[in-house]
């Protein structure tokens, strides 16, 4: 055969080849595409919204004032490394650490508002003819650079040397930081109980009020 004869005979079979392709499409395969294109598809899940994670407030939760500073309470105080020793208002009138019943050694801290107390001394563990008339601590200053201490005094609220701030210590529950006016109540091994500003340095001593009953009746 020659060259023109195979390039006619390859046309026409690519047109034959060509013309099958494109042919019509027939009734089965419009129904068939139908049939498959009009399939419902299954929705793409979503995610699912985040649930939101709960957050820690960051405010601490108040905790509740302890009895024994309700000022109907009583109680002894005792400095936490003051071993069998507890505060007294001494027959001399200053606040000491005793070793006896001697003194005033019951105490009523009566709230005046925050952290402040006037704190009233009553005589004796509540043995002997009864309370008796309470007395009320007081900062006193002795001059001649003696450190400040506390006396026994009349009560009066609205004197600012009785008006001692009972903060709760770090580190230990139920114990406190007695102070007046950012000088603190701490044991000094030359003068006893003193009450000293500290500046920057943390208190040294912190007091436990132990509860000993209902405080007497103030009128």
């Amino acid at each position: 055969m020659s060259v023109r004869g195979w390039r006619g005979g390859a046309a026409v079979v690519a047109l034959a080849i060509s013309t099958g392709a494109c042919g019509g499409t027939s009734p089965d395969d419009v129904a068939a595409t139908s049939e498959v294109t009009s399939t419902p598809t299954a929705a793409t899940p979503t995610s699912a919204p985040a649930t939101p994670t709960g957050t820690a407030s960051a405010t601490p939760t108040p905790t509740a004032t302890s009895p024994v500073l309700s000022g109907t309470r009583q109680a002894t105080v005792t400095r936490v490394d003051g071993f069998e020793a507890g505060l007294s208002l001494t027959d001399e009138g200053r606040l000491a650490e005793v070793d006896d019943d001697s003194g005033r050694q019951l105490f009523v801290p009566v709230p005046l508002g925050g952290q402040d107390f006037l704190v009233m001394s009553y005589r004796g563990r509540g043995g002997g003819s009864g309370p008796g008339e309470p007395v009320c601590w007081q900062v006193r200053n002795p001059g001649d650079s003696q450190p400040l201490h506390v006396r026994g005094a009349d009560c009066d609220e609205d004197e600012a040397r009785q008006r001692f701030t009972i903060a709760p210590a770090e580190g230990a529950a139920e114990t406190f930081l007695i102070s007046n006016n950012s000088a603190f109540l701490r044991h000094s091994r030359d003068s006893g109980l003193i009450l000293e500003e500290l500046g920057d340095a943390a208190p040294t001593d912190s007091f436990r009020l132990n509860d000993n009953g209902p405080a007497p009746d103030r009128g």
